[in-house]
């Protein structure tokens, strides 16, 4: 089966960069949200993006239009019934997202490949709320954010994942202008497996007062060549999101490395989730010369 109809599931950060994608590759897409009110604000999102890619000579205006002219909303499944494939990025919850595929699984037809960007849920657990053939079918697709921009895919297969649909989604990967990697159904893949634990360490080495967070970061960008230091990037991501994906992999390998250390957890709870809020291990009131916090 050739794809050609994309499915999207959240028009979300993540859900409205994989449908500009997918919809700038030459793919009709749809996407669902639970409201038209989030349909509007995720492709306003996806305006914005397109008319800078624009206004750089990415690509000419009526490039622009035809890639939004591909791109529909609903607020209904059924909608989605005809989809070859069906790119889930809603929120990071197990039941929510097992309740979604449960209800996609009968209104789809046999031959919709589903695939999951979850970051850290393992991909077989989502499986098993959908029958034995939509388990053969069934993939994870690991954009990075901003979807648009980052190049990188985790294409993930499970244990009962079929060759041919896995190497179908490497394919689609491609179209959409992607460099796929091949991932087992690990949690954290492979990026967030390596990444993480980097992550922590660096948490770690700040609550035993080894450096402080500017000589943290300072060292890692100047002493390794990183784009941005492990604060920088943990603030980037949302130290919320980190910490969630943190008690993931700790449940899963029950080691060290994976457990979210206090300081993380304290911040969390204080609602110090990086940029989205404000304040993480920076503070950023003025966005431009963020000042690090005093947390040690």
């Amino acid at each position: 089966m050739e794809i050609k109809k994309v499915g999207v599931l959240g028009c979300g950060l993540m859900g409205s960069g994989i449908a500009q994608t997918a919809a700038s590759a030459g793919f009709e897409t749809i996407v669902r949200e639970v409201s038209d009110d989030l349909i509007n604000k995720g492709f306003a999102g996806i305006e914005k993006s397109l008319a800078k890619f624009a206004e750089k000579g990415a690509i000419t205006a009526e490039q622009q239009k035809a890639t939004r002219d591909r791109l529909s909303g609903t607020t209904s499944f059924d909608d989605m019934a005809d989809c070859d494939i069906i790119i889930e990025a809603i929120i990071e919850n197990i039941e929510q997202k097992r309740s979604t595929y449960e209800q996609l699984d009968r209104i789809c037809k046999p031959e919709t490949i589903f695939a999951s960007n979850t970051s850290s849920i393992s991909i077989t657990e989502m499986m098993t709320a959908t029958s034995p053939q939509r388990q053969q079918r069934f993939v994870g697709l690991h954009f990075f954010n901003p979807v648009p921009l980052m190049k990188l895919v985790e294409v993930v297969r499970t244990i009962l994942t079929d060759e041919q649909i896995y190497e179908q989604a490497i394919e689609f990967g491609k179209k959409l202008g992607k460099v796929p990697v091949r991932a087992g159904d690990r949690t954290g893949f492979i990026v967030n497996r390596l990444l993480v634990p980097y992550m922590l360490d660096a948490i770690r080495t700040l609550e035993e007062g080894v450096g402080s967070i500017v000589d943290i970061d300072t060292s890692m960008k100047l002493g390794l060549g990183y784009p941005m230091g492990p604060f920088t990037l943990g603030d980037f991501v949302g130290l919320d999101t980190t910490y969630y994906i943190a008690e993931i992999m700790f449940n899963e390998f029950r080691e060290k490395r994976f457990a979210p250390p206090p300081l993380l957890k304290r911040m969390v709870m204080a609602g110090l989730y990086g940029r989205k809020s404000g304040r993480g291990f920076y503070d950023y009131a003025d966005p431009k010369n963020p000042t690090p916090m005093k947390l040690v």
